[in-house]
């Protein structure tokens, strides 16, 4: 049973879905196309793509087999922010400084990269500024303030800010945390309705879309991509499926890790509870293994992340399941009603890197974002764009990069990852 088997768009209720602009519904593939670039999943990385291979003059066509943003792309936490998913001294102890810093300057252009395409294009999708990050237990703050100085003195980045637990109220009225880190240059935003806006100058751009096609199988130079219904001839393929790629290309989905997280949204708030929950109106995390992550919505909803799984399914009770991690950092939220709960297939790798390649000089993949989709993915875009026009030289930097794979295969993957995953919920807890 394929992921896609196990849930709908209709078996959770998301907010996004119930406060999306304008809706678009595209057509299935029918019969024969022909297109220099072919895209295969319609998601960030997909459009953003698609987007900015469209105004480089390449006929564009994107094949996804659900809807627009179906999976991580529409349901995911809404947060921009800088950096990759690793942090920078680790980057730097890994890698060197150069390739370091390379990816350092690719993560504040990745967060560029959204608020541009948002000012081009006139997307309505409740952007905002800033992210807290919170030290879950009392030794992470040391932790935040050497990053904050490593940041400062390596780099001359100026944008972050020590919040000791003393002054912890000015961000957060909650005792849940020991410390924190405000970042004034992350973002935040309405994940589908920006990717809605993305599909709308895709296709002003002269890009052509088809849902619900699935993609079978596909072959040869130029490309043939297959669905049950139609096929698409071209000369150059990307993958943008990340943790729905199944078994459509085995080559690289031994590299990321399916698994679902999340995602509630409460009543609108009243203006003075808004206000304790998130007083500098950023969006937020804190330090757990597996993380919290949480905003506020543009009509004072609290959207909070919290907790994930690692089988094929989700849990009977989402907003159940996600209202217990809230509470833990709001109390005072007890009564408050959950309006929508709803989980979303995400895709991870082992070094939490993003994995970028080529299965053949034709056929393209960038995948694996780790939780940090809304910018890396929309970038790829703008990489793979690049790249196909021949400037090979930042799309190769990332796709260089080690990934290794999980061990025991798509088969043992699963289980693997619940030990491990279990083992960081305990040291979180204890």
């Amino acid at each position: 049973m394929s992921i896609l088997e196990c849930f709908s768009e209709n078996d959770v209720s998301s907010y996004y879905s119930a406060s999306a602009n304008k809706p678009m519904a595209f057509p299935s593939l029918c019969g024969d196309e022909a297109a220099d670039i072919c895209v295969v999943g319609a998601g960030f990385t997909g459009l953003s793509s698609a987007l900015h291979l469209a105004e480089k003059g390449y006929k564009v066509i994107v094949i996804e087999a659900e809807t627009l943003g179906f999976g991580a792309s529409g349901r995911n936490g809404g947060h921009v922010g800088i950096g990759q998913r690793q942090d920078q001294q680790y980057l730097e102890d890994k890698f060197g400084h150069e390739v370091a810093a390379t990816l350092w300057h690719m993560g504040l252009e990745a967060v560029d990269t959204v608020k541009e395409l948002i000012q081009k294009h006139l997307i309505k999708c409740d952007l905002k500024h800033g992210n807290v990050h919170f030290a879950h237990r009392a030794k992470y703050s040391s932790e935040l303030e050497q990053e904050i100085a490593f940041l400062d003195s390596r780099y001359g980045f100026d944008q972050l800010e020590y919040v000791p637990k003393e002054r912890l109220s000015e961000v957060i009225d909650s005792d849940a945390y020991h410390g924190a880190m405000v970042d004034r240059a992350s973002k935040h935003l309405h994940p589908l309705n920006f990717l809605l806006g993305m599909a709308a100058a895709a296709v002003a751009a002269g890009v052509t879309i088809y849902e619900n096609s699935r993609v079978t199988t596909y072959e040869g130079t130029p490309v043939v991509v297959k669905t049950s219904t139609g096929q698409v001839t071209a000369s150059e393929m990307i993958l943008a499926c990340n943790g729905y790629i199944e078994t459509l290309e085995p080559k690289i989905n031994g590299y990321i890790m399916p698994i679902n997280n999340f995602v509630l949204a409460t009543e609108p708030l009243s203006d003075e509870l808004a206000a304790q929950v998130a007083p500098l109106d950023t969006s937020m995390s804190d330090s757990r293994f597996v993380i919290n992550y949480w905003k506020l919505s543009g009509d004072n909803r609290l959207i909070f992340g919290g907790g994930e799984n690692y089988r094929r399914g989700f849990p009977s009770d989402i907003k159940g399941f996600v209202r217990k991690y809230m509470l833990q950092v709001y109390p005072q939220l007890a009564n408050t009603k959950i309006d929508y709960g709803w989980g979303g297939t995400l895709a991870i790798t082992l070094n939490r890197l993003p994995h970028f390649g080529r299965v053949e000089d034709n056929i393209w993949y960038m995948q694996g974002y780790s939780g940090h989709g809304v910018p890396t993915a929309t970038f790829a875009g703008k990489l793979i764009a690049e790249a196909i026009t021949g400037k090979l030289e930042r799309f190769d930097l990332i796709a260089n990069l080690p990934t290794p794979k999980f061990p025991g295969g798509t088969l043992l993957r699963w289980p693997g990852m619940v030990a491990g995953m279990l083992y960081y919920a305990l040291r979180d807890r204890f």
